[in-house]
C-alpha cells in the first residue's frame, strides 16, 4: 500500500504547479497582446486624422468600433493582469482590524463621490482577523465597490456592512448589504469566472471582475465568497471563513 502522506504531497505539487503554469500564461498573454493592441489603436487614430475628411460617416463608425474595442480589450486584459498578480503575491500574514479596514476602504470610495449618496450603516467592535491585509482589502474595496455602483439607482440607498464570529468553528464573516438593483441568482456562476456581468451591458460600467477578485483573493486566505439576492430587492454579499485573531 502506497504512502498516503507521499501521495498528498505528490498531488499538492502537481496541483502547485499546474496553478503557477496557469498564472504564468495568464501574465504572458496579457502582456504579448499589449503590442498588436496599441498598434491597432494608433493605426485607426491615423486614418481618422489623415484621411477623416475624406471617408463617410458609416466608415468613420467603423473605425470608432474598431478603436473602442481595442481599448476594452485592453482594459480586459489589464483585468487578467491583476487576477494574476492576486493568485500570485507572496501572501504577508498579519493581525488585520476589520473596523480600520472597512472605514479605510470606505474612505477611498468616498474620494471619486460614487458613494456620496450612500447611507453606510456599519457594526461597531468588528474583530480581529488573522489575513494578509493587501488581499483582505482588495476583496472588500471590490465587493463595496459592487454594493455602491449597484445602490446607485436608487435614492436614499443604504449599505449595511456586519461581521459575525462563529466560535464553535472558529471562523469570522463579514457581511456586505445593499439596498439597491439587485440580481437573478440564476444567472450567477458561484465560482465567479472573469467577466461575469450580471447585468445588461451598459446598464453599468464595469468588466465583471469584481467578484471574481474577491473570491481569488479569500481562496488565497482559505475563506470564500457568498451571494444572495433577488432581483429589485437588494443584494448581500459575505467573506465567509476568515480567521479570527485569538483573544
Amino acid at each position: 500500500m502506497s504512502d498516503p502522506h507521499a501521495r498528498i504531497a505528490e498531488l499538492e505539487a502537481a496541483l502547485g504547479a499546474a496553478r503557477r503554469e496557469m498564472q504564468a500564461f495568464t501574465y504572458t498573454v496579457s502582456h504579448d497582446l499589449r503590442a498588436p493592441l496599441r498598434h491597432i489603436v494608433s493605426y485607426a487614430q491615423l486614418v481618422q486624422e489623415d484621411a477623416g475628411p475624406q471617408l463617410g460617416a458609416e466608415v468613420l463608425g467603423f473605425l470608432a468600433t474598431i478603436t473602442d474595442s481595442a481599448r476594452h480589450l485592453s482594459a480586459m486584459l489589464d483585468g487578467l493582469l491583476e487576477l494574476s498578480r492576486v493568485g500570485t503575491v507572496p501572501l504577508q500574514w498579519s493581525e488585520v482590524p476589520l473596523q480600520a479596514l472597512v472605514q479605510e476602504v470606505m474612505a477611498e470610495l468616498g474620494r471619486d463621490g460614487a458613494s456620496s449618496a450612500v447611507a453606510w450603516r456599519i457594526a461597531p467592535e468588528m474583530p480581529m482577523v488573522h489575513a494578509d491585509a493587501a488581499l483582505l482589502r482588495q476583496a472588500l474595496l471590490q465587493v463595496l465597490g459592487n454594493a455602491v455602483k449597484f445602490s446607485g439607482p436608487r435614492a436614499q440607498s443604504g449599505i449595511e456592512v456586519e461581521a459575525a464570529s462563529d466560535v464553535a468553528r472558529g471562523r469570522v464573516s463579514v457581511t456586505v448589504r445593499d439596498a439597491g438593483v439587485g440580481l437573478r441568482m440564476a444567472g450567477l456562476d458561484t465560482t465567479f469566472p472573469p467577466f461575469q456581468r450580471l447585468h445588461p451591458k451598459g446598464q453599468f460600467a464595469g468588466l465583471g471582475m469584481g467578484l471574481a477578485l474577491a473570491h481569488k483573493g479569500l481562496q488565497r486566505l482559505g475563506a470564500g465568497l457568498q451571494v444572495v439576492s433577488a432581483v429589485g430587492e437588494g443584494c448581500s454579499v459575505s467573506l465567509t471563513g476568515l480567521r479570527p485573531v485569538a483573544a
